[in-house]
């Protein structure tokens, strides 16, 4: 079977937060509940993803994949039925390697297997890394021998491809992937926020239903903490700095797979995270990702993204250290630069007025704006 992704997927990740080892079945079944519960999922947040290591080194006496007994006690179906059960979609880890990058058991020869045994447990998106490869293996044909075994699995599975590199563009949809990884792993600092999210805007024009570019999942509300923090290199961001990091990610048709421990969301996270014009700019029905503008002075940082029904949002991040004046045109983005725009601004959701020829913002370091522009 083949999954239909119109728009990018929303969700939840285990790994930036708790890394290899700090995940257990009572954490997680706490964090779909407090999704549930802090208005999460119906943000559209659906997919609830355990990362590497849920599985031991070896396989049953059937050759099926195993839980880990003592973290998962009673294994991955009991845990996507409690997750179908409060209304969210099952995300599931695996690798194309003999072992994963943690040292747990690897797919390699039994991706038709492994397929089928997800279907059984009601895994509703896949997570495809890499790992240790056996020598000589063709990492798209590797990628390619899963795409196949979903989609005779019997059951709709996104397929998440993560080989950690911009020039997956090239042949990842054709494996039947439904969202690839860009880059290697994001942390929680702004140096890392900006890269990968740079990264992904040279290769905007792969990405569109059914296939959607990855920068990488959120570090939103980390704080410095988790896997992705203080044990990754990451020392943690401003406010301001994840406010950008959700903007940029939303201008850039990214997935949204928030990183954060969901259990402990702070209420200025959570206005960050469930900010809904942000939100319904990511899943426009269009499914363009946000392009760059030319620079109108100092090497301006400004992204355009064309939506349904002739909207176009914009995004000026100030990428610099110092304060800086942006100056927002028009004139590349179809309309004349004579033309009458209506502004919303989508972070502090109030009408920003008609403008004629263009405008300007001042920005501080690090932090960002969002106009929903309508020509009036």
């Amino acid at each position: 079977m083949a999954i239909q992704i119109k728009t990018p997927p929303m969700g939840w990740n285990h790994w930036n937060y708790f890394g290899w080892e700090h995940l257990d079945e009572k954490a997680l079944l706490e964090t779909v509940d407090a999704m549930a519960e802090k208005g999460f999922r119906d943000a559209g947040y659906k997919y609830v993803c355990i990362d590497d290591t849920w599985m031991i080194r070896g396989r049953d006496e059937n050759g099926d994949l195993v839980a880990d007994p003592r973290r998962f006690p009673s294994g991955m179906k009991y845990i996507g039925d409690y997750i179908h059960s409060k209304g969210m979609l099952f995300g599931l880890y695996a690798g194309a390697g003999v072992l994963t990058y943690a040292n747990c058991e690897g797919s390699y020869g039994r991706e038709r297997q492994d397929a089928k045994k997800f279907a059984e447990w009601g895994v509703d998106l896949l997570k495809y890394d890499c790992g240790y490869l056996a020598p000589g293996t063709d990492v798209p044909h590797l990628f390619r021998r899963m795409g196949q075994a979903l989609r005779e699995s019997g059951r709709d599975i996104l397929f998440s491809g993560c080989y950690g590199h911009t020039e997956v563009v090239d042949w990842m949809r054709s494996v039947g992937a439904n969202m690839w990884r860009l880059s290697g792993d994001i942390n929680d600092s702004w140096a890392s926020v900006i890269r990968v999210a740079k990264n992904a805007m040279g290769v905007g024009h792969v990405a569109g239903a059914n296939g959607w570019n990855d920068p990488d999942m959120m570090v939103i509300g980390l704080e410095g903490e988790g896997w992705a923090g203080r044990v990754n290199g990451g020392n943690g961001c401003t406010l301001a700095e994840y406010q950008t990091h959700f903007a940029l990610w939303c201008m850039l048709a990214a997935p949204l797979l928030m990183g954060h421990d969901v259990r402990t969301t702070k209420p200025e996270i959570a206005e960050i995270l469930l900010n809904r014009e942000l939100i319904e700019i990511n899943q426009d029905s269009l499914g363009i990702q946000g392009y760059l503008l030319p620079a109108m002075s100092n090497g301006d940082l400004i992204l355009a993204k064309p939506l349904d029904g002739g909207d176009i949002a914009f995004c000026l991040v100030n990428d610099t250290d110092a304060r800086k004046k942006m100056i927002l045109s028009w004139h590349y983005c179809g309309w004349e630069v004579t033309d009458t725009v209506y502004l919303r601004d989508c972070i502090n959701h109030k009408d920003a007025g008609e403008f004629t020829c263009g405008t300007f913002v001042e920005l501080d370091p690090h932090s960002c704006a969002v106009y929903r522009a309508k020509r009036v």
